[in-house]
């Protein structure tokens, strides 16, 4: 088995987005570490601050954020990041050639039940001459990304990473302490029987999406002709996981719970990395009525709805969409 910076060059990815990569690495595995100790090193539970989000932070979403802060902008390589837990963006090295937006424990509410949560993060260009501290340069679509992977917290801890030659999966070996290449490459079936969507929001739906799933639902009677199954792990990094491993559709559509929210995901530290993957691995990844990489954000904390995975179920959901 290669470790990562051998199958990341025959990828042809250049020294400097090597070494970058490996600090990211390097931070997700003192993540893992943490994780793993759970209640027995106190890093459970929230503390009384909320982020730029509205959410109440948990422990380890700070200590995830500043592990990964401290370690990128070590690099000297890295212009500026942005964290899903931080108001602005934080500049690093006028002279750096990347960019870095992260999601630094997705599903972090998972942690006190011992569930599954990750690390999100994406590479991107760093325009030269640019202002460190302006946060407009993020404001990239997601076909500018160069590199976008996920490290995920589980039994094992597993990375699922691209630089845009296909979707490779790494799993950290602790004997010695690095991620060794698993599989070559990550290939999404077309079709599928299995969904992953919070069914509690069924009725704020906008009517597309309530006539999709209310089709899945009606089985091998109802006009799809054969039974879906649901699975809601309850943080996009799992249901993501699940669906680069065996296929399926995942949606977080726009809905009417919170009208001064209706988008939950955020574009940058989510949808974007994740569309990237899922395209790199055969699948597809879109809004409902846009491809996902292709929008021009307009706010580093900008969130979309999301519909991603096996392509023809994805296109059998954008059927729905489509003006009557």
């Amino acid at each position: 088995m290669r470790r990562l910076a051998p199958a990341l060059r025959l990828d042809g990815a250049d020294a400097e987005l090597i070494d970058l990569i490996k600090s990211i690495v390097a931070a997700c595995k003192e993540i893992s570490f943490r994780v793993g100790q759970g209640e027995l090193s106190d890093v459970l539970g929230s503390t009384l601050n909320e982020n730029v989000q509205g959410e109440t932070q948990k422990k380890l979403d700070v200590i995830s954020n500043e592990l990964l802060k401290d370690l990128i902008l070590e690099t000297g390589s890295v212009m500026a990041i942005s964290s899903e837990e931080e108001e602005s963006t934080v500049p690093g090295n006028p002279q750096g050639k990347y960019l870095v937006t992260f999601d630094p424990l997705d599903g972090s509410s998972n942690t006190d039940i011992n569930s599954l949560i990750g690390t999100i993060f994406s590479i991107l260009p760093a325009p030269q001459g640019a202002d460190p501290a302006d946060p407009s340069i993020f404001l990239q679509p997601g076909t500018a990304q160069i590199a976008a992977g996920y490290v995920l917290y589980g039994p094992a801890t597993l990375m699922a990473l691209t630089t845009g030659k296909g979707t490779k999966m790494y799993t950290l070996d602790k004997t010695y302490g690095g991620f060794l290449l698993t599989t070559e490459q990550v290939s999404i079936p077309g079709v599928t029987s299995e969904f992953a969507i919070n069914m509690s929001n069924q009725r704020y739906w906008q009517p597309a999406m309530q006539n999709y799933i209310a089709d899945l639902l009606k089985g091998k009677e109802g006009p799809r002709g054969k039974n879906f199954n649901m699975r809601w792990i309850a943080a996009m990094v799992g249901d993501v996981h699940r669906i680069l491993c065996r296929g399926g559709i995942f949606a977080y559509p726009r809905d009417l719970k919170d009208p001064k929210k209706p988008d939950k995901l955020r574009l940058m530290y989510e949808a974007n990395p994740m569309s990237f993957l899922v395209e790199q691995a055969g699948g597809a990844s879109t809004t409902g009525y846009e491809r996902i990489m292709k929008i021009q954000p307009v706010d580093i904390h900008q969130r979309v709805p999301v519909i991603l995975g096996s392509k023809h179920e994805v296109e059998s959901c954008l059927q729905y969409h489509q003006p009557m």
